[in-house]
């Protein structure tokens, strides 16, 4: 169990176990022998390693995730990207990965780094492979209020 301290208020968190990747998953990235998530740029089709400076990767929040997590879970992150209050983290995990424990556990982690940086009103996105629906969120905290990462649906009106 994780304990977060946001504004003054404790909140406990059960950590995931980290969970095999789910069959059939192509892969866009896999970690480097030293462990570094490589981070694909989209725009020129090249691959960065997310320790370099790239103009959307968040380099703090990269060295935070590869300095405590070397496993598989951390391996299907293909990028992290810091805006303000929110963190979007992106993965090679298809779209029908919601709510599954590696999306669940990357948000908890998300959590873990926000909170690390004094953020009192954490935003996390965990967001799919790119697709023919962009990066779908696979989980998500959206704010002080949300205690859990589990994307939830809104009811359909009659």
């Amino acid at each position: 169990m994780a304990c977060l301290i946001l504004g003054g208020a404790a909140i406990g968190t059960h950590l995931l176990r980290s969970d095999p990747p789910p069959a059939p998953a192509a892969a866009s990235a896999t970690p480097t022998a030293t462990g570094e998530l490589p981070v694909v740029n989209t725009d020129k089709g090249d691959e960065k390693k997310a320790s370099g400076k790239s103009e959307y990767t968040s380099d703090s929040a990269v060295a935070y995730f590869n300095n405590r997590w070397a496993d598989k879970t951390n391996g299907r992150v293909t990028d992290i990207r810091a805006t303000g209050r929110y963190l979007r983290i992106y993965t090679d995990l298809p779209e029908s990965a919601n709510n599954s424990k590696t999306a669940l556990r990357l948000c908890e982690r998300g959590l873990l780094y926000l909170a690390s940086i004094g953020e009192r009103n954490p935003v996390v996105f965990v967001q799919a492979q790119f697709g023919e629906n962009g990066n779908p969120v696979l989980a998500n905290i959206l704010g002080p209020d949300d205690t859990d990462c589990r994307v939830t649906h809104p009811e359909p009106e009659a």
